[in-house]
């Protein structure tokens, strides 16, 4: 039986970050769900199975099973024992996986993938619903946020670091739209779950959050 770590929280509050420290300070899996919607990406894309045709992709998901592993430390990512890391970031895939992503059976399919994964492994998921939905029955679950104008603020430090021009407020302007967006959708939408730990990291370092969240954990 897999030991089970669930972090959710809002947009900008530095999930995706921490838990992939905490996968490594403690050994677990860090399940990429992004990288693991490229793979089914690519089985859709052998099968020569359209975007369009939301049957055929229903059908292709039948027989496709998208794992994640390591290797000497670096996640890689495997379509029916294929290790397909190499070909995840073409362009022609990251188009196919942001067309196949809201085909209702496509999150069906991810969402048995990520459940067989942490029946058996030791894992780390992070996402808006990971402890309300995908694992109702983490052993940790995490509710990782922080304030508008924390999250805004780093954000726009990041962007700027990158030479992009940005506007501090316009910033927050969005972050409490895709809040108020997360937190009302009809499926799945973002909510503390009721046995989750309420981690704050307005005033917290990173290195503060993963030992938080590393002291919770076996």
């Amino acid at each position: 039986m897999g030991y089970n770590v669930a972090i959710d929280g809002p947009a900008g509050a530095g999930k995706s970050t921490i838990a992939k420290l905490v996968a490594k300070e403690k050994g677990y899996i860090y399940v990429d769900t992004g990288a693991m919607y490229r793979g089914l990406a690519i089985h859709f894309l052998k099968k020569g199975v359209s975007a369009d045709d939301k049957e055929a992709v229903a059908a292709a998901c039948r027989d496709a099973e998208v794992t994640i592993g390591y290797e000497d430390g670096i996640q890689q990512v495997y379509l029916n024992g294929e290790n397909v890391t190499s070909m995840l970031r073409t362009e022609e895939v990251g188009n196919m996986a942001s067309r196949t992503s809201a085909i209702p059976a496509v999150r069906e399919k991810l969402l048995e993938l990520q459940r067989s994964l942490a029946r058996t492994q030791d894992v780390i998921m992070d996402g808006r619903d990971i402890g309300t939905n995908i694992l109702p029955d983490a052993d940790v679950k995490i509710y990782l946020t922080a304030s508008v104008e924390t999250r805004a603020k780093r954000r726009y430090d990041e962007l700027r670091e990158k030479g992009e021009a940005c506007d501090l407020e316009s910033i927050a302007h969005d972050i409490r739209e895709r809040d108020e967006r997360d937190m009302t959708r009809e499926i799945a939408p973002l909510k503390q779950a009721e046995d989750a730990v309420l981690v704050d990291s307005s005033d917290m370092t990173i290195q503060e959050v993963v030992d938080k969240i590393c002291s919770y954990c076996k």
